[in-house]
Formats: structure tokens, sequence, C-alpha cells
């Protein structure tokens, strides 16, 4: 069977939840046997979003081969099983990198160079290349409709759906919002939207209203009669109550994967919802909560550790319980070493991964705090290497350790560059990027997470446990449970004698789902749990 192809396109405003609408549809087809991809068109220049500030960009996800993407990618792998990979992000900075290449290179034979046809057939190459060996690609494209940027992007939607008349469908998320003053929603901005989408050529075949409150059928029908949308077609995606998982029941209760399947003839079978069912009811009646410390810089912005907050709501409701995440910024601590009491009060806390020397002495106190006190701490990418710094300063007695990201003058460098990373000049994909294997300490916290001897994880990172310490790192009480034999490098340390204080060197957050959380998660909340309940 030949691939079907599903755009979803956004308007009105940004931030709409089109990822969480696109991966959401996603489960609910393939529950219904269908084998699904998942795109994201990203409008920006950039090549991709790993030299973009998180403050800017949000998190950048991570794939098993390398490729620094939009944390949506996020979205489509904790609801899916879609096969996710480089081709599974693009960026208008890589199209017009990739043909500007071929151009030099002289592929064109002398043509003129124009964005129709040579960006938009670039476009459409790379959509039909991530379709291949699926039933149904979602392709999301970012933005909003009206955006410059976007433009050659809707103009090669477009021209897919003249190529291929029953083999696609668009889906437009708009905004309905509710005014408080007039005590009424308002039709008119998705009608705007639409207007925008149908001068470049595209009519929706479906509208997805994203709104504060449940839609009436006498709004449904307006926006269906403006919009040139059949009325059942216009499906509400009103604010969910508890957790962005129940988007998909939502969704599942308007028969919108079997209003997809009519209109695209895919084949479908009975579909069973039973596990995410019971996931909701988990997430409705938990048997309590926990609070956990969040110790970063970029704490403040809701999407920089999107997927470390995901993996964390995994691991609770692994354990049945909920978790409450306190945002503690580490720049507002002082050199002293000392862990403020307006930071105390969590039943555990963790040091996400970073970049740079800001919030640093925070983080380090925090660790310091937590090894103390016996108060589990999980440490991900430089968190890791705070929790190693931290043990050879107070455990080691080297009280100028340091990381030489931070100071380059350290006498002892615990933590330093690869020598093949001091050569490196550019910042774009330079990073140790992707899946490597990991052999794990027999009887060591991470094994008994995995249950299994060997893993397989995914980094983003230039800096490294300096070799030349690990024997007295070790001596001192520090185990190294985890290592990437075959470039002897440090993956997963842990804190002997501590209740569950694990630091990893990779980013597990990007392997969890809500219904397969990540074991360190399940396990780091478990110890919250048992701390909390006995004291």
């Amino acid at each position: 069977m030949q691939p079907k192809f599903i755009f979803i396109t956004g308007g009105v405003v940004s931030s709409l939840g089109k990822g969480i609408a696109a991966s959401s549809i996603g489960l609910l087809l393939e529950r219904m046997g269908l084998k699904v991809s998942m795109m994201k068109l990203d409008p920006y220049l950039n090549v991709d979003p790993g030299t973009m500030s998180p403050f800017q960009h949000g998190e950048v996800y991570v794939t098993d081969d390398g490729a620094e993407t939009d944390l949506d990618l996020g979205h489509y792998y904790r609801f899916t099983h879609s096969p996710l990979s480089k081709k599974s992000s693009v960026s208008s900075g890589q199209i017009y990198h990739e043909v500007l290449r071929r151009e030099r290179k002289g592929d064109y034979l002398g043509k003129t160079v124009q964005v129709i046809p040579h960006i938009t057939d670039e476009i459409k190459r790379r959509i039909v290349d991530c379709a291949a060996h699926s039933d149904v690609i979602l392709v999301e494209i970012g933005g909003t409709v009206g955006d410059i940027e976007s433009q050659p992007f809707l103009e090669a939607i477009r021209q897919m759906r003249y190529e291929k008349p029953n083999s696609c469908l668009n889906i437009h998320v708009t905004y309905v919002p509710f005014i408080k003053a007039a005590g009424e929603v308002k039709t008119k901005p998705t009608q705007h939207s639409v207007q925008l989408l149908r001068q470049i050529g595209i009519s929706p075949d479906m509208i997805l209203c994203r709104s504060e409150l449940s839609l009436s059928e006498d709004v449904k029908e307006k926006i269906s009669l403006f919009c040139n949308v059949r009325t059942d077609n216009v499906i509400e995606c009103a604010d969910v109550q508890h957790s962005i998982y129940e988007v998909p029941l939502t969704l599942h209760a308007q028969n919108i994967e079997e209003k997809i399947c009519q209109m695209l003839q895919l084949p479908s079978q009975p579909i069973n919802l039973t596990n995410w069912q019971q996931l909701i009811e988990t997430i409705r009646h938990p048997k309590g909560v926990i609070t956990v410390g969040i110790v970063g810089k970029y704490v403040q912005h809701q999407d920089a550790y999107k997927s470390v907050f995901e993996a964390l709501q995994h691991g609770a409701f692994a354990n049945g319980y909920k978790i409450e995440i306190r945002r503690i910024e580490s720049d507002r601590f002082d050199e002293s070493g000392a862990f403020p009491d307006w930071a105390h009060g969590c039943d555990g806390y963790l040091v996400p991964g970073g970049f740079g020397d800001r919030g640093w002495y925070g983080k380090i106190s925090c660790a310091k705090y937590c090894r103390e006190n016996k108060i589990p701490y999980f440490g991900i990418c430089l968190g890791m290497q705070v929790m190693v710094v931290e043990f050879a300063r107070h455990g080691l007695g080297l009280i100028h350790a340091n990381s030489t990201e931070m100071d380059q003058t350290t006498p002892d460098p615990i933590i330093s560059l690869l020598e093949e990373q001091k050569l490196v000049t550019d910042r774009g994909g330079t990073m140790r990027l992707g899946a490597y294997p990991c052999l794990l300490k027999e009887d060591s916290k991470a094994h008994l997470a995995y249950g299994k001897p060997q893993i397989s994880e995914r980094h983003r990172h230039r800096y490294e446990v300096n070799n030349k310490y690990r024997p007295q790192l070790e001596k001192a009480g520090l185990s190294i449970s985890g290592t990437y034999e075959e470039g002897d490098l440090t993956e997963i340390v842990e804190v002997k004698d501590h209740p569950w204080m694990v630091g990893a060197q990779f980013h597990p957050e990007f392997g969890s789902k809500p219904l397969e959380p990540h074991p360190l998660f399940r396990d780091f909340v478990k110890a919250m749990i048992e701390r909390k309940t006995a004291c």
C-alpha cells in the first residue's frame, strides 16, 4: 500500500499544541493497526536547533542517530512508536543548504534555481523519503499560516495534494477564544486563518479547534459554514483538566481516527485504549504526592527541560503517585557553597543538562546537600559532572577540582574535553551525539533498575570524566557503575552508602514514555517516595 499523508498546520497563534495533536492522532492510528511515521517541518533558517538558546527554542531533542531536533519529536516518541531519525526533523536551513550544495555541484545543469520548483521539490522528496515503509505519515508544519518563512512548506503541501489527490489530508489547528466580557467564544480568528490557508491553495479537510471551553453545536456549525468543512469534521480540543495524556481520549471520543481512515481509505481495526484509560485513572487518582526540586538555569522557561519534566511524571505514574515540580534557579545561589534555606523541603533533587558556568555553584551546593543529608539526587549530563566534581572537592579533598568548561586553569580537571574535541571550532553537531552502548556493573543501582547488563542511551555533550582521577574517586566511594568500553568513558556514577544518588552522562529522559517509564526515573521517584514515607 502506498503511504498516506496527513499534514497538520496551525493558525491564529503559535503554541496551540500542534505537536500534542499530531502525537495523539498518531497514537490512535497506531492502535488501529497502522504503521505510523511522524515528521516536523520547521521554518527557521538554522540548520537545526542545536546551537539555539533554550530560552529561544526550548529543549533540543536527540534521536538515536544523533540528530538534534525540535522538542515536538519528544512528543512523537512519548505517544507513538514511530521510528524517529534525522529524516524526521527538517528545517528551512537544511532545505536551502542542500539545494545550494547541489547547485554548486552542478546538479541542476545550469538552470535558474528557484523556490518553485527546486526548494519545494526538495521538501516533497524528504516527506516521501520519511514516509517510506509506513501506512501513514503525519507531517507537522511549524509556525502559523501567514508566516513568510513557512510559505515554501505550504506550497509543497499544495503541490502534493494536487499530485496525490486521494492520499493527502490537511488538519488545521486553530484557536477559538472565549471573550469573558462578551461571555461567548469567537470564531472570527478561525475564519481568517482558514481564509489565509485557502488563499495559498489549501482547503482544510478537518479543523481542530483549541479552546478553553467545550464548543456548542452552534459554534461548530458556524465554523463549518464559513470554513467550508463538514460539521462532523470540526473537532473540539478544549483544555484538559489533569494531563496532556488525556488528549488522545478526547479526540477518540469524537471518532477522529475513524473519520481519518474513511477519508484516506485506510484499513483499520477495532481500537483498544484500555491501558491508556488506566493510565489516566492513575493520573486522576494518585496514592500520594511528592515534590522534586529541579536545580537549573533555564527552569523558568516552560519547554527548556520538557523531556525531564515528562519523564518525572512517567516515573510518578509507574509508582502510582503525583509529582510536583519545584523550579529552583541555580544562579540565585552564592559562592559560599551553602544550600540556602529557601531551597530546602523537597523529597529529592534533580540537576539536568546544560552548558556554561552560570549557576555552577548552585548545582555544586545541591549535590553536596543531597550527599551529606542522604537525599535522593539524580544528575543528568552536566548534573552528573556536577556530582563528580562535588565528590572530588569534598570527598577527596581536591578543593580546586573543577570542569575545564568552567575553569580552564583548574589544577584538578576532574571533567575535561576529549582530545578530539579540543580541535573542534564549529558549534553545530560536533558533540558526542546519539545512542552509545553502556555496560553496567553488576548489583549497582543502575543494573537493578535496568535489569540487564548492557543498555543503549542517547548523548549530547562534549566533556567527559577524566580517567586519570577514576581510581581515586572509586577508592573514596564513588562507584563507576556504567561505562562505554570502546572509548573507556564513564557513563553512570553512584555514591556508595547513599540511598539513591546517581548521575548519568547520557540523557535518559529522551527514552521515557508514559506507559514505558525510564528505569532510572522510575527508581528515582521510588527512592523519593521511600524517603518521604520513612520520615
